[in-house]
């Protein structure tokens, strides 16, 4: 087994699921146990790593070549809340065949049901054991980092300029950039590793919100409840039936945009439902947005009282506005894809990415395939062979600039 897979394999066992209800920083102290990890391991190659109050891991290597731009490299810790993470059982397929994968007694994919799958024929690939999430989101990103500052640390003699790291966590609640020292990290652009398939170049991303709504009953003994009782479930699901039907993300693809309720919980005096609103195109976001303070006025005034309660709150926005002036650092990127021997593609990000705040932050920073699939579920998998590609791309990168 390679350093790559077993510092990834490694990453995997430890629990990092960040958490929307706790409103801390980080969200969940557990991050931190992988952030110690990465402290020391970043040590021990020579380098004088630290990890902050807020569970921001930073390191940086030095450059060697005058004149040459400072990179920055970026990936989170943290895993979605969406599926279990704790206990992770990974298991490696040697040379894939495309055939039905039997993840335990219950579960199974294949290519004809996710086409993901026929992107990896012949690699050898991670998969779970269905019960939980893998972790390659983002945890391909932080060992394939990892890997290419042991690189640089073990080549001294290749050049590059001054090379930032980050790992953050709270990306997969929309929170990755929050304390982000931007103070320390001198990078004059970066690369998130956080996309899919090795080669793509992502520089469009979905604006983002989270939306917050709390529904307040009356509750009255079910036997004279008549006319009485508000029922604080049924007002979120009547609250949900308003909302376009075909907004829900499970119709959607490309560039079309959502509203995807995460969460939905209470009893009859109360309820809370989480949503997070997504669109490409600002109108459509705003209109989305919008949408959802229509129904609360409509419903509060069928009620005749505040009966919800509505919060919305921006994440971030279409990182394409910004970096649409500053292509280069997309056109360096497409040229280390194409030394490493891969056709460089660009597609839009169904989803977001610490890079889209960073960069309305001032730090440009587009996003790099990883070689992971399916995230965010417990048909998580990624490709180990394109894993070693993209180790070979962040390296490209950065000495290919070195040369400029």
């Amino acid at each position: 087994m390679n350093r790559l897979v077993e510092r990834f394999l490694r990453y995997t066992k430890v629990d990092t699921q960040s958490s929307h209800e706790t409103h801390t920083h980080p969200s969940t102290e557990k991050q931190k146990n992988l952030s110690r990890i990465l402290v020391e391991e970043l040590k021990a190659i020579g380098l004088d790593a630290f990890m902050d109050d807020y569970g921001y891991t930073y390191a940086k290597i030095e450059g060697n070549q005058k004149g040459a731009p400072a990179i920055g490299l970026i990936a989170h810790v943290d895993t979605s809340p969406d599926a279990p993470g704790e206990n992770v059982n990974p298991r490696i397929i040697k040379n894939y065949d495309g055939s039905r994968i039997e993840l335990n007694d219950k579960l199974s994919m294949a290519p004809a049901e996710y086409p993901s799958l026929s992107k990896v024929i012949g690699d050898d690939i991670i998969v779970t054991d269905g019960n939980t999430l893998l972790g390659a989101d983002d945890k391909c990103g932080v060992a394939e980092i990892m890997e290419v500052a042991e690189y640089f640390q073990s080549h001294p003699d290749v050049k590059h300029g001054d090379i930032y790291i980050c790992f953050t966590p709270d990306e997969e609640i929309g929170e990755g950039a929050d304390h982000f020292n931007y103070d320390w990290f001198k990078a004059d652009f970066a690369y998130t590793a956080d996309g899919d398939e090795v080669g793509g170049i992502e520089f469009e991303n979905f604006n983002a919100a989270s939306a917050d709504v709390n529904f307040i009953g009356k509750s009255i003994h079910p036997g004279s409840a008549k006319a009485k009782m508000v029922n604080a479930l049924h007002l979120a699901m009547e609250f949900h039936s308003m909302l376009p039907t075909f907004k829900n993300p499970a119709y959607t693809e490309g560039y079309e945009g959502f509203n995807h309720l995460t969460g939905l919980k209470g009893e009859v005096e109360h309820a809370h439902a989480h949503y997070i609103i997504r669109n490409h195109d600002m109108k459509k976001f705003t209109e989305q947005k919008t949408e959802f303070e229509t129904i609360m006025n409509y419903m509060n005034q069928k009620y005749g009282y505040q009966a919800v309660q509505l919060t919305i709150k921006d994440s971030y926005f279409n990182m394409y506005e910004i970096i649409k002036d500053h292509m280069h650092v997309i056109d360096l990127a497409k040229k280390a894809v194409e030394n490493v021997g891969i056709t460089p593609f660009f597609k839009a990000i169904r989803g977001g990415t610490d890079g889209a705040r960073l960069t309305y932050e001032g730090l440009i920073c587009p996003n790099i395939g990883t070689g992971g699939y399916q995230f965010h579920g417990r048909m998580e998998f990624c490709s180990i062979n394109q894993m070693e590609k993209a180790v070979k791309i962040f390296i490209e990168i950065i000495t290919l600039a070195a040369k400029k």
